[in-house]
């Protein structure tokens, strides 16, 4: 069977990546549109992505005269003058930029940002994103990326449209990871990209799922492209790099620091439609990136597990956490309910095998009830016990015989024995020729 996706034919990719080194004006100067790109890559490198403070000067000002005034001493924050200062002490932040577009353009990555058409609208999501309680600045600085690096063909906007987030545990039971995987290829069958962050346990649980499936699927990393974070992954990232799209903020050559996985999450929670957490600890970023989703009002979602599993206790307290609020999850069909189209993905109720007797009315049911197990009753004294009179038990007796559920004896009316199991046919009991 061929699960590859057929809504959307895989593009043959632009010509000059938006990314590569600048070009010039036609009089030897760098034209704006460049100069504007290579700015966005100097903040993004004095600054961590998220800033708040950066992200409101290039929304007033335009990424070259944010710049400009960064590099001047003229920032807002003490804080902020402070880390653009020992940033630019350890390089130009122009030259920078322009060694990470010539690096990217080297590794087949490309830059792109809001001026381009595939850049991912739902991330301005993060313009209003705001965590209630936070007393770290990686927490409360959650504004919208200024710039993605990308590996691969799809346009990035295109696999995000619609996308779900699956992450978890990355010391994930055999459970998670079986979970994660039915799920992920679920969604990728479906023609829904699957998003997560390429790390080991429930994350490449869902990679690997979607890519089974033949569908897309897209690694959100928190370190430069060209140094992916787990390198046991790194075979992994290769085959999404070749089908799907492998996404950072951070430049090529960035180091995968810790504080990078929250910023990242964000990106991850408010890129897709919502986000189902597999399994998480106690202590996981996979319900951080859950509760961002959740207070971005995208759709929030948590697999439960086993009430004995270390991993799931994170999962469970967020659902007490947010009643109401987050989802809970059993399966692909769950997911589709809660993120497709109102109305139009409801999953089917659960429900056990549909018996004969369920489709019987009170009458018939008490007569049928009412019969002994291993020997038969006269009309009256049936009538009698199921408390229907002997016309009626009569008439519902006549159509349970027609059921093939009871049959009428010399002594009255009995329980019709169980079917016995068809006997396979000869030629499909006998062994090969």
């Amino acid at each position: 069977m061929d699960h590859r996706r057929s809504g959307r034919p895989r593009p043959t990719g632009p010509g000059r990546r938006p990314g590569s080194p600048a070009t010039t004006d036609g009089g030897g100067g760098v034209n704006a549109e460049d100069e504007r790109r290579l700015a966005r890559v100097a903040l993004t490198w004095l600054a961590e992505p998220g800033t708040r403070a950066v992200h409101r000067l290039v929304e007033r000002h335009g990424p070259v005269a944010t710049l400009d005034l960064l590099l001047d001493g003229g920032s807002p924050d003490g804080w902020l003058h402070t880390t653009v200062a020992a940033r630019s002490a350890a390089g130009d932040a122009r030259a920078v930029a322009a060694e990470a577009l010539e690096r990217a353009d080297r590794l087949g990555a490309r830059l792109v940002t809001p001026d381009d058409e595939e850049w991912p609208t739902p991330v301005a999501g993060l313009t209003t994103l705001r965590l209630p309680d936070v007393s770290r600045r990686v927490d409360a600085e959650t504004a919208p990326p200024l710039c993605f690096w990308v590996r691969g063909s799809w346009p990035l906007g295109e696999a995000l449209d619609r996308s779900v987030a699956v992450v978890g545990a990355r010391a994930a039971t055999g459970y998670g990871q079986h979970v994660a995987t039915e799920l992920g290829y679920g969604l990728a069958e479906r023609d829904w990209t699957v998003v997560s962050g390429g790390a080991f346990g429930i994350d490449a649980a869902a990679h690997r799922g979607a890519l089974t499936a033949g569908g897309l699927t897209v690694a959100v990393l928190a370190c430069g492209l060209d140094r992916p974070y787990p390198m046991g992954n790194a075979a992994l990232f290769d085959r999404i790099a070749e089908t799907g799209l492998l996404v950072s903020e951070w430049p090529p050559g960035a180091e995968p620091l810790r504080p990078r996985f929250l910023i990242r999450n964000r990106v991850i929670a408010v890129g897709t439609r919502g986000t189902v957490v597999v399994e998480a600890s106690a202590r996981s970023g996979a319900t951080q990136t859950a509760r961002r989703a959740l207070h971005a009002n995208r759709v929030t979602m948590v697999v439960p597990g086993p009430v004995t599993s270390a991993m799931s206790v994170g999962a469970h307290e967020f659902l007490r956490e947010f009643p109401g609020k987050a989802r809970l999850v059993a399966g692909v069909a769950h997911v589709l309910e809660e993120v497709g189209r109102i109305g139009a993905d409801l999953a089917p109720l659960a429900r056990g095998p549909q018996r004969a007797a369920d489709t019987l009315d009170d009458d018939a049911r008490s007569l049928l009830e009412a019969l002994p197990r291993r020997s038969a009753m006269g009309v009256d004294r049936l009538s009698a016990r199921a408390g229907v009179d002997v016309r009626t038990a009569l008439r519902k007796l006549s159509l349970l015989e027609e059921l093939s559920m009871v049959v009428r004896r010399e002594d009255g009316y009995a329980l019709a024995p169980p079917a016995k199991p068809k006997r396979a046919a000869a030629s499909e009991t006998s062994g090969p020729p």
